[in-house]
């Protein structure tokens, strides 16, 4: 009888970096994907060609083994000022996608465009398994604040503020921003948030729970890097799971918040990262976790 032949495949990363229309994309290890805005001159605002381009790369990030943490930040005196309705498309090299009509001609365009765009950037990154990171440099305002919150963890700097403010143009958080902040602070203060068009600065968004920590602007990529090989360094797997199975349980009843993560831990319990998890609390030494992506780069 023939023996069969094993093959190890080589997981070779398949993100794109480089610049592309509005941002940059750049590798870091331990497989961190670094998303840098880089139009400061116009506060990084989005465009449809911006978004169109994002949720390429996202989907990129999805599929690449060799991304395990997303990091987004800005450059300038902005994370993202909100879309760049200065009526002055900017014409951008490296595009990963082609264009498309931005829709918003008439009312059902503006259905489609919400749809398809500005709310599938940020269910792109809510959907993603690999954990995001928003290392927030400056201002983060309607769509730039929902991406913002759209990320499992959020740095500030202490320069940083946030805001949606969109009635101040008569204009809703239409990208999903309402339902955003109602996850993470509740009716009543998402209501006088949004009512009140606030924007507030670093300290007060931690206190309402809107960040997870502020640190001092010079330290902010550093901190944030540091947050992102932590996380990257930790059991991907059981950690993709959880991260999907934690979202699911703010929007479950508790029996099927319990079905949800009793189906996922009947795949993470089973995993070598558990038996090398084990072994080095035995050993007492820090477990060397994702075998399984050894060779991805």
């Amino acid at each position: 009888m023939t023996e069969p032949i094993c093959v190890r495949l080589t997981r070779r990363s398949i993100i794109d970096t480089g610049k592309f229309r509005g941002f940059e994309v750049a590798k870091h290890a331990p497989g961190i994907s670094a998303i840098t805005f880089n139009t400061p001159e116009r506060l990084n605002g989005f465009t449809p060609d911006i978004k169109r381009d994002l949720i390429e790369v996202l989907t990129q990030a999805q599929m690449d083994d060799a991304t395990r943490v997303v990091l987004f930040t800005g450059e300038g005196r902005a994370f993202c000022a909100g879309d760049d309705i200065s009526g002055r498309r900017p014409v951008f090299d490296g595009a990963l996608v082609p264009s498309i009509p931005p829709g918003h001609e008439n009312p059902i365009g503006t259905y489609e465009g919400l749809r398809v765009l500005s709310q599938t950037v940020n269910s792109a990154v809510r959907n993603l398994d690999k954990l995001c990171i928003a290392a927030i440099n400056g201002v983060a305002i309607q769509t730039g604040l929902s991406l913002a919150l759209a990320c499992d963890f959020r740095v500030a700097s202490s320069e940083a503020r946030l805001g949606s403010a969109t009635l101040r143009f008569g204009l809703l958080p239409d990208e999903g921003g309402q339902i955003l902040l109602v996850q993470l602070m509740g009716v009543a203060k998402t209501m006088e948030f949004l009512m009140r068009k606030r924007i507030v600065d670093a300290q007060e968004a931690y206190a309402l729970g809107l960040v997870h920590e502020v640190v001092d602007p010079d330290d902010l990529l550093e901190h944030s890097m540091q947050l992102a090989i932590e996380l990257a360094n930790g059991p991907q797997v059981a950690m993709r799971l959880l991260k999907r199975s934690i979202y699911n349980a703010a929007e479950m009843t508790w029996s099927h918040a319990l079905e949800d993560i009793a189906s996922k831990t009947s795949i993470s319990d089973h995993h070598p990262d558990v038996r090398e998890g084990t072994s080095a609390f035995r050993e007492h030494r820090e477990p060397l976790f994702n075998e399984w992506l050894a060779g991805s780069n």
